[in-house]
């Protein structure tokens, strides 16, 4: 994560709730959600690894099937 910040202008006539689901699916392009939810404890390097193995494992096996 860069430390930038994330804005969404709100556009003439666009209602609020709009603005807020475009900033939503912003964040979600960037990964900001997904990195606060991973940093919200702190992650030995031996379970990083063990992570990553488990999910590079589970793809793999979805993309032979």
């Amino acid at each position: 994560m860069t430390g930038d910040v994330t804005e969404v202008k709100v556009r003439k006539g666009e209602t609020i709730d709009k603005a807020i689901r475009r900033l939503k699916k912003k964040l979600d392009r960037e990964g900001v959600l997904r990195e606060l939810r991973a940093r919200r404890h702190y992650e030995k390097p031996s379970e990083q690894r063990r992570r990553k193995a488990a999910r590079a494992r589970s793809r793999a096996a979805a993309a032979v099937s």
